[in-house]
């Protein structure tokens, strides 16, 4: 069953227009700034926002067609709605929370099992950590056996310990699921963890969309890359030798890239193609960075370093052999193959 969403709406600074499917038993992460309209997009698939133009169907069935004249309340669309914070209601227990989404007379206790709550039913939404509760949203959520699933933020709530070993738990929910699923969130990483694709939008517009990996090689625009967690050079491009495009960077200094560029463009490396040495190294690189390291962030067995305008993304052994530590000068070094070129 797939679902199709394809709408226009007033925002406040812009409209939100948005065409969308999700294959049966996919799950798309729409991923952006906060105030981009994502939540939006959840709003109107729920039935909780009636566009000003619009339609959406699930494998044929129509739910909204402004033009038609038909929109489903939310109560008649088959949604489980995992909202930001989870929306639990304080004053019940898990029991109750979780029956509140089913239908009435529902067994919920195959569900409290499922998801490793049953030794809770009893216990207030107040007492629960943040993993139980994220937990109790989601039996709710799929308490009425729906037939699509919304996560607005699933993991925003959490602390980065839980968030780890939750993220984790929710992939494979979503893999057993198996339904069509719209996924929003600020976090490239938890969309490419959770997400089969993914779109980036940004002012209410999809800017690009495809798997993570696809994102990640080939960013449409300067916004893709930096929010896919490339570094951002700002400079300006011509001829240079041997074939390369010269970029004489904003920041100070002169990149070379293999890809074709003229007049101002963002140069976008990623940490991981960013190597480190104390001095210049031998070796195919042709750019070199020199500067002082600014800080130094631990990252399980890698470690994030930010050299000048650059983030490297080394590993604890290339750390510890480097010796580094803030203020420490270092050379930041990258390929002209990995320099990607792209308009601002």
């Amino acid at each position: 069953m797939a679902l199709d969403v394809d709408f226009s709406h007033p925002l406040r600074g812009f409209d939100a227009t948005v065409g969308l499917t999700v294959p049966d038993g996919a799950t798309v992460a729409l991923v952006g700034p906060s105030g981009a309209g994502k939540t939006t997009v959840l709003r109107v698939v729920a039935g909780l926002l009636r566009p000003a133009r619009g339609a959406v169907s699930l494998d044929g069935e129509s739910w909204l067609d402004t033009y038609a004249g038909i929109d489903l309340p939310p109560e008649r669309r088959p949604v489980g709605y995992l909202f930001q914070e989870y929306a639990l209601f304080p004053h019940l227990d898990v029991l109750a929370n979780v029956r509140f989404g089913a239908r009435r007379g529902a067994d919920v206790d195959p569900l409290l099992e499922r998801f490793q709550i049953a030794h809770l039913r009893r216990a207030h939404i107040r007492e629960l950590s943040g993993g139980e509760r994220q937990r109790v949203a989601l039996a709710r959520a799929l308490a009425h056996d729906p037939a699509v699933l919304l996560l607005d933020e699933p993991l925003s709530a959490l602390d980065a310990h839980t968030k780890a070993e939750v993220r984790i738990q929710l992939h494979e929910l979503l893999r057993n699921l198996a339904l069509p699923t719209i996924l929003v969130t600020h976090d490239f990483e938890d969309a490419a963890a959770l997400a089969d694709h993914i779109g980036v939008l940004v002012n209410g517009r999809i800017l690009q969309t495809g798997t993570a990996s696809e994102l990640v090689a080939a960013p449409a625009d300067a916004f893709v890359a930096s929010f896919t967690g490339a570094n951002l050079l700002e400079g300006i491009a011509g001829p240079g030798a041997n074939g390369l495009t010269e970029i004489v960077l904003d920041a100070g200094g002169t990149a070379w890239s293999t890809e074709p560029g003229h007049g101002r463009v963002g140069l976008a490396v990623y940490p991981w193609e960013v190597s480190l040495s104390r001095d210049v190294p031998d070796d195919s690189a042709v750019n070199h960075i020199r500067a002082t390291v600014g800080s130094v962030v631990a990252l399980g067995n890698r470690a994030r370093v930010r050299v000048g305008p650059v983030v490297a993304e080394v590993t604890d052994a290339s750390l510890e052999r480097l010796a580094l530590t803030e203020g420490d000068a270092v050379v930041a070094s990258f390929k002209a193959t990995a320099a990607r070129l792209l308009p601002l």
